[in-house]
């Protein structure tokens, strides 16, 4: 199978690779690391402070997994939508509120439907209040060194203070699996149901890339479409991270692209593990005026001329069918006794990162 496999991935790239040369036809950050070994195969403005979006929440996942096993919070317990939870912009649950659900099914629509609101809630329900939260995302930012990395909140809703960049989204990335691979399941759901709504992911790689097992897309105007994935094939693991797309489209493709030449091996690899590269001294970069705003129809056209991939009469690598996960989720309606808060926080381990340097 994996030489069939083999075969298509090079068919694929000897039409991509025809037109669009041997690199990316523009700047923006991305990076394609070996999952197993945390060699770096690709980057490109790996290090350019980049504003995350809903990528956040894999910091806000990482944050509770480590609640839980603390023992500060348990998976069954109840995670309830406070009005400040409620009031946040979408994307949201749908519930209301009051009401609530488990932890459990709280990260999974977490991570699959990319809820604000439910961000939000875990971060009340395990540390009290959003800043006290915060705090936690940040300290443990810093014990990783994710150096380019502040948080503001736990849902990624835009504020100009709150950046990463593509190394640092491949460090956490990277920790959640070592640390956690109990919880991977979450993140290569494609949909929750929740009541007689279907909250679905919007990574479409886990429908139409084979072997993709996660993780997180996200965006807000001020960053493009931003995506986090890992796919298995042939038992090879690899780990990519595209930050500032146009459309789903254009973040898709070429997110498939870069693992359809880490496997094809024209990427060979740098010799140079994730955490060895370096971010840069810089503002963030805003893609509002390019996205959301008066240039967004020109740049659109430049970058679907330079990369057409997956565009009405162009080829696309996003060719498989894959029936995606579902995972089912309970509204526990109106809870009279609220969770005791707040809880007490842990002392973080400083050498979260060690592992990783290998």
């Amino acid at each position: 199978m994996f030489a069939q496999l083999r075969r298509r991935i090079a068919a694929s790239l000897m039409v991509a690779l025809a037109v669009f040369g041997t690199t990316p036809a523009w700047a923006v950050p991305m990076l394609l690391v070996d999952a197993q070994t945390f060699e770096v195969l690709y980057a490109e403005e790996a290090g350019q402070p980049w504003h995350p979006a809903s990528l956040t929440k894999l910091m806000t996942a990482y944050v509770a997994f480590r609640a839980i096993e603390a023992g500060r919070i348990s998976l069954d317990d109840p995670i309830k939508i406070s009005k400040n939870a409620w009031n946040q912009a979408p994307s949201k649950s749908g519930l209301k509120v009051g009401s609530s659900i488990t932890l459990r099914d709280a990260l999974y629509v977490l991570v699959v439907k990319s809820a604000n609101d439910i961000a939000v809630a875990i971060a009340e329900g395990i540390s009290g209040s959003v800043p006290a939260f915060v705090d936690e995302m940040n300290e443990m930012a810093a014990a990783m060194g994710m150096s380019a990395t502040h948080y503001v909140n736990p849902n990624g809703l835009h504020s100009e203070e709150q950046v990463t960049s593509a190394r640092d989204l491949a460090i956490l990335a990277l920790i959640i699996r070592r640390d956690y691979p109990q919880y991977a399941d979450m993140f290569g759901t494609e949909a929750v149901r929740l009541g007689k709504a279907k909250l679905e992911s919007n990574n479409g790689l886990l429908e139409h890339f084979l072997g993709t097992t996660g993780m997180k897309t996200g965006y807000v105007c001020a960053s493009g479409l931003n995506i986090v994935a890992t796919v298995d094939r042939g038992g090879r693991s690899m780990l990519a991270v595209v930050l500032g797309g146009v459309s789903a489209r254009e973040r898709n493709e070429l997110t498939a692209e870069l693992f359809l030449r880490g496997f094809a091996n024209v990427l060979t690899g740098t010799g140079q593990n994730v955490v060895q590269l370096s971010n840069i001294a810089a503002p963030p970069a805003n893609m509002r005026s390019k996205i959301c705003g008066k240039e967004a129809k020109a740049y659109v056209a430049e970058r679907e001329a330079a990369f057409p991939m997956g565009l009405k009469g162009h080829p696309s690598y996003l060719t498989d069918k894959i029936t995606g996960k579902e995972y089912t989720a309970t509204d526990l309606g109106i809870m009279v006794d609220d969770v005791p808060l707040p809880r007490p926080r842990p002392n973080w381990a400083p050498a979260a990162v060690a592992a990783v340097e290998q």
